[in-house]
Order: structure tokens, then sequence, then C-alpha cells
């Protein structure tokens, strides 16, 4: 895993082998990143990383200086290696919360312009953070929700739906909380 872009562009991360996680490619990473900076100046989102894992969404967005990044995981081996890079690379932007992804979304106030979720592709259930985003109102007007999933799962017929793009056996769903013009 490597930063993209910002201020450790290029900076290497070696995550412990024994973490849970199937971390986005560096190839999905950077497509990903290319079509969010057509839409977004990075220094003026905040950003909730579901499922963070590894960190790697949470320290590409927090190198590109977004404002803030709230990164959730429900492994304590997860929520500590983010905290400990974030450290060791003086993001003062980033927040990390040992917690239900699930949990997280019902009960969170918060609003937020990216919400990025990459759950356990077997994970069931899935459906339910796209629910709880929008039910709840997380996203702030013209927010997104990117979903990273499996090709088992479609979410073209959510009314939130924007557009789906698929990298080998990766899969971004984009689901918009568009305003009206």
């Amino acid at each position: 895993m490597r930063i993209i872009s910002g201020l450790n562009r290029g900076k290497k991360i070696t995550a412990p082998a024994n973490l849970p996680v199937r971390p986005t490619t560096d190839l999905g990473k950077e497509s990903l990143f290319n079509i969010l900076n057509n839409y977004f100046f990075f220094d003026k989102v905040t950003v909730l990383d579901l499922f963070a894992g590894t960190g790697n969404i949470t320290l590409e967005f927090a190198s590109r200086q977004a404002i803030h990044v709230t990164s959730v995981d429900s492994h304590q081996g997860c929520a500590n290696f983010i905290s400990k890079m974030a450290g060791q690379l003086n993001y003062q932007n980033v927040t990390v919360i040992k917690g239900d992804a699930f949990q997280f979304t019902e009960r969170c106030k918060q609003k937020f312009d990216i919400i990025f979720a990459d759950p356990p592709y077997d994970l069931p259930g899935i459906e339910k953070i796209v629910d709880n985003v929008f039910n709840n109102q997380l996203l702030n007007p013209d927010g997104w929700l990117i979903m990273e999933h499996s090709r088992e799962h479609d979410f073209s017929q959510h009314p939130k739906f924007y557009e789906h793009r698929k990298y080998g056996k990766l899969n971004f769903s984009f689901l918009v909380n568009m305003t009206e013009e």
C-alpha cells in the first residue's frame, strides 16, 4: 500500500499481516481519487471511512488535507494501526473510532461530504449501510456515499444511485445526496 498524493505522496504503508483486511488496491484507490478529484476540493471536505481496515482510504484523504476524516472499524488491531499511522504521519485531522459501522451510522448525528464504505465482501446486509446513511441524513447536500463491493451486490435501483465503476474484481457504487438545481 502507498499514499498516492498529498503531503505524504509515495509513502509506503505496511500493515501487520495479522489484520483481517482486504485493502483497496492501489489501482482501485487511484481510480477512485481520480474520479473524486473532478467533483471535490479535498481540503474542503469532511470524510467518514467505514470498515476502515488498514486506514488506506483514511490516510489518503488525510494526506490530501481533508478538513477531517473519521475512521471507523470494529477490529481493535485495525483501529490501533490507523491511530499509530495517523500519529506517525502527524495527521491532526483524523479521528479513529473502534466500533461497529452499522451502529455508528444508526447513531451518528454528524454530516459528511464523502462517506466511503468497504465492508467485507461476504458480509450480509451491507445494504443497511446505504439505508442508514440516507435515512439518518449523514451526507451534506451533494455529498457522496461510495460503496466498495463485490459483483454480487447491485445498488443501481436505489433512488440515490449515481454511477457504478468496475476495476477487475473491485466495484464502486456511487450514491449522491443530490440537491435540486
